[in-house]
């Protein structure tokens, strides 16, 4: 009886009618979609063993392909970082011919299918197009490089950071500057103390949705990488190429090495934008 006037006390706080049928289908479907999968790739490794997955794992191959995917993705979300403010400033700041259009353009990487982003970025940055030429003769090899992986997760990562910080520009009470500037801040005083603290939490979710799909990304990269083992080869491209050597278990750890990575970086991050947000909101 305690029970159920505690269960009833409970529904009665909520404000929408159906929460027990909503957080019901909420569950299964997380289940379904996210815990499962996750749980099936934590427990599939471990049929090599300890000694299996820390040999995997150990492998100079699998080594350099891991460093190389959350290196490269770490650096590509670090340089977003600056561009992706500096775009969305541009299109939320200024009023100029073709805005409209550049503003579409941001979104491109993310309706372009990643195979023909691959095959455009190879065809412009290798050593025979436009762009791969030009840096073939200062010596640069941009195409079939760790440059190239860097490239295209720098392409695939901007819109990210620039959706992620737009809304909030936006949304900034433009007063607040205007008050700054009465008091005799300089331009360069209002974006340090009064922009950029303002955008810096939208900031680091752009940086952290960026580095998070370009940790995973294949087919905008296997293209420009070259693939070459213990140089360009990606841990996503090593998955694969176990899992055609029917090497399941050892797939199952490359990912759930991956997986255990990026979540760290992830709440990492989160971590720090919980504490900006606190000093912010003090």
């Amino acid at each position: 009886m305690a029970a159920s006037k505690g269960w009833g006390r409970w529904r009665e706080h909520s404000v929408l009618p159906g929460f027990g049928l909503a957080m019901g289908f909420t569950l299964f479907y997380l289940a379904a979609i996210v815990l499962i999968p996750l749980v099936a790739l934590a427990l599939r490794p471990w049929e090599l063993g300890v000694d299996g997955v820390v040999r995997t794992l150990s492998e100079p191959r699998v080594l350099a392909a891991l460093k190389l995917s959350f290196g490269a993705s770490a650096l590509a979300a670090a340089v977003n970082a600056p561009l992706g403010l500096l775009v969305a400033w541009v299109l939320v700041r200024y009023d100029f011919a073709g805005r409209r259009l550049l503003d579409a353009l941001v979104d491109l990487p993310f309706a372009l299918p990643t195979a023909v982003a691959g095959i455009a970025l190879t065809a412009i940055y290798a050593p025979n197009g436009p762009i791969g030429s030009l840096a073939d003769e200062v010596g640069l090899k941009t195409a079939f490089s760790p440059l190239g992986v860097f490239i295209a997760l720098l392409f695939i990562g901007l819109p990210f950071v620039v959706r992620s910080v737009q809304p909030v520009l936006q949304d900034l009470d433009r007063e607040v500057e205007e008050a700054a500037r009465t008091l005799g801040a300089t331009d360069l005083q209002r974006i340090v103390q009064v922009v950029l603290p303002a955008v810096t939490p939208a900031l680091l979710t752009g940086v952290g949705l960026a580095f998070a799909r370009a940790v995973g990304e294949y087919g905008s990269v296997i293209f420009i990488a070259g693939n070459l083992p213990l140089v360009s080869e990606i841990a996503p491209l090593l998955i694969i190429i176990k899992l055609e050597q029917y090497d399941y278990a050892g797939a199952a750890a490359v990912g759930l090495a991956m997986l255990v990575i990026s979540f760290g970086a992830l709440l990492a991050l989160n971590l720090v934008q919980t504490v900006i947000s606190r000093r912010g909101a003090a």
